[in-house]
């Protein structure tokens, strides 16, 4: 089963905040906005888990350490261990279009 992906980027955060809550103003919800995404980053660096109900879970993920070759030098080099962060979206989030 394949599923379509959305494109929903932070400028879509804001203008549908603003739709949904015309009193407060750009600034206000742009700023708020930052703060959470700040939060999230943080709080994910540090090893913890950040779960948004009906929304996802934001988590660390670690690579494997792993060897390369240069291509055009034929030379072996090693990359260590690295950690991107992960999301997993809810269930409840993923049919939302449906």
């Amino acid at each position: 089963m394949m599923q379509k992906t959305l494109n929903y980027n932070k400028s879509d955060l804001v203008n549908n905040m603003l739709k949904e809550f015309p009193d407060l103003g750009r600034e206000v919800i742009v700023d708020s906005i930052e703060c959470i995404l700040q939060e999230i980053i943080t709080s994910t660096a540090l090893d913890k888990r950040v779960e948004i109900r009906g929304f996802g879970v934001f988590s660390k993920k670690y690579i494997r350490p792993r060897q390369f070759t240069n291509p055009k030098t034929k030379e072996v080099s090693y990359l260590g261990e690295t950690a991107t962060m992960h999301f997993k979206a809810s269930s409840k989030f993923l049919h939302l279009n449906d």
